[in-house]
């Protein structure tokens, strides 16, 4: 079990906070994007007000600790620790939360090859804990525009955790799982889960425009987040997303494993 410190440590060792992979030449395209309100970056979500690129920046800044003087433009991006430990703390305390009420959950992650066992060890444990955990649509084709024009996927589901697969795939776990930032994969599962009359969600955990999509529909939604993905962190500001956990979302697959392992011990689960 790891203590506040060892977990300061493995963030900064892993590359999920302190330095991380994330150019800040990156980030700061989002930014622009966001503040332009471009589709590929609000990942469903439709801000109440504008965000010009000065405010998305400090709102980074409060968020993840990144450096909030637009005229640092290169160079690795950084996200506080201090800050991932302290949203890693809400983020268990909304599970432990869900836990005792046993809510319906939907889990679903646009990281499958690297966020996948994060997310299934937290639907082990609300499992565990009489959560019933949902896959609706398994199976559904759903087309997503993409850089290379609009590509039709499959919405499958490995060890409760929702990822879109390439049409035609079959295999182990996260075998043809493709990365996106679309909310729709969420909202064709909540929208399947409504058509046969199912348990909708009572909170959606996971990134990108499963967050996003679910916190637009009024879904309590709560996930993780890099220094380049500024929607869930204007999310959680505006309201609509319940907790966002600002770390380095390309690193390692392993390197979350103690993080699942952390948010079940704080949220009191077993796991």
């Amino acid at each position: 079990m790891l203590g506040t410190g060892e977990l300061r440590a493995h963030l900064i060792q892993e590359g999920l906070a302190g330095v991380i992979a994330t150019t800040r030449e990156k980030s700061l395209g989002r930014y622009r994007l966001f503040a332009a309100r471009d589709p590929r970056v609000l990942m469903g979500l439709d801000p109440e007000r504008d965000w010009p690129l000065g405010e998305v920046l400090r709102l980074m800044g409060q968020k993840c600790g990144v450096l909030d003087d637009p005229a640092h433009t290169s160079g690795l991006d950084m996200i506080d620790p201090e800050r991932t430990i302290a949203a890693l703390d809400r983020f268990a305390e909304r599970i432990r939360a869900a836990a005792e009420r046993r809510t319906p959950v939907l889990l679903g992650t646009g990281h499958p090859h690297r966020l996948l066992g994060f997310y299934a060890a937290l639907a082990d444990a609300l499992s565990s804990a009489g959560c019933p955990v949902l896959t609706p649509a398994y199976g559904a084709r759903v087309d997503i525009a993409t850089r290379f024009g609009v590509r039709t996927r499959i919405l499958g589901y490995v060890r409760g955790v929702a990822l879109m697969r390439e049409t035609g795939v079959r295999g182990a776990s996260g075998v043809g799982g493709v990365h996106t930032h679309s909310p729709l994969p969420v909202r064709t599962a909540l929208g399947a889960a409504a058509d046969i009359r199912g348990p909708l969600p009572g909170l959606v955990i996971g990134d990108h425009g499963w967050v996003c999509g679910a916190g637009q529909l009024g879904i309590e939604a709560i996930g993780l987040a890099d220094t380049d993905d500024p929607a869930l962190f204007v999310g959680q500001a505006e309201g609509r997303v319940s907790e966002v956990v600002p770390l380095d979302d390309s690193a390692r697959a392993a390197s979350y494993r103690p993080l699942a392992r952390y948010v079940i011990n704080q949220a009191r689960l077993s796991g």
